[in-house]
């Protein structure tokens, strides 16, 4: 068995981001600049966002936090989306989810402009996806990519069962495993709350994308031996062991599972730290022009 480690390869691909940025500064050209809009006091929402502004600095983009209290009004959010829209300094924009129950999650990530959306969740982004052409991908979908081709893990002609099928991830990654590509080229089952059968289909797969958000959910008899398992899962659960009184938790329970597998994730540091690294890689391809010229 061996593990993922997606903080390393993140690492890495902090690295590479980095020594691009200092050639196109040195070349006279833009530094790439990422905004994110925070809104409310959500732990979870305020630690992601203040990671995504570290890995910033680290590679040298320029960044901007615009944080709004719960009470902001829908119209106000779009007016600051509308202006960020139109700031020709800022390449990147990111809305962290959720938003507080009286602002549409839709209609706001709608607002944001596809070029700028990289998060790659704008409409166009995602058709452009499913249509082959170039786009922002979904950066989780995106960094499970990279962590497969970068330990050169055969997908080609695997069968691929992904549990799960929000629009962030599920989904998403269903069609980019099942895409003429490395990594894709896989036959791909998509599994959710109402699959029959569930761990029949799950014990048929080489690999195993868990993607639900339901803590320890894949277990041991689920799971083949020697199948390839991707834990997306980051919930937090009360912890008497830990300073801040939880850790967090992935949707496989890693102990059983990880010694019937070739290559599996851990959490945390597996999956998350590519999620980063995916939306700098995104916000580097706004600054370059890459996707729309």
């Amino acid at each position: 068995m061996e593990l993922i480690d997606g903080k390393k390869i993140s690492d890495q691909i902090k690295e590479e981001i980095a020594a691009e940025v200092e050639q196109l500064k040195a070349q006279g050209g833009k530094t790439p600049h990422l905004a994110a809009i925070l809104v409310g006091n959500d732990g979870g929402s305020i630690t992601y966002v203040n990671n995504k502004v570290l890995a910033c600095e680290k590679v040298g983009f320029k960044s901007t936090l615009i944080r709004y209290e719960d009470s902001v009004t829908e119209k106000e959010l779009l007016n600051k989306v509308q202006e960020i829209n139109n700031d020709p300094d800022i390449d990147g924009l990111i809305v962290q989810l959720p938003l507080p129950k009286h602002i549409s999650s839709d209609k706001v990530t709608e607002a944001v402009s596809p070029q700028k959306d990289v998060d790659g969740f704008h409409p166009v982004n995602v058709g452009r996806m499913v249509a082959n052409l170039p786009a922002y991908l979904p950066a989780t979908p995106a960094g499970i990519l990279e962590l497969l081709k970068r330990y050169e893990i055969p997908t080609k002609g695997k069968h691929c069962v992904v549990i799960g099928r929000s629009h962030i991830v599920g989904s998403p990654v269903s069609i980019l495993m099942a895409k003429s590509a490395y990594p894709g080229n896989c036959t791909v089952t998509i599994c959710h709350s109402h699959t029959h059968n569930l761990k029949e289909i799950c014990l048929q797969a080489d690999i195993i994308v868990a993607a639900l958000g339901k803590p320890e959910f894949v277990t041991a008899d689920m799971v083949k031996e020697g199948a390839v398992v991707i834990d997306v899962g980051t919930t937090r659960v009360q912890s008497d062991v830990t300073k801040s009184g939880f850790k967090l938790k992935g949707d496989v329970k890693f102990d059983e599972v990880a010694p019937k597998c070739s290559y599996i994730t851990p959490v945390p540091g597996g999956v998350g730290p590519m999620t980063i690294a995916s939306l700098l890689l995104n916000t580097l391809k706004s600054a370059k022009k890459e996707v729309y010229a």
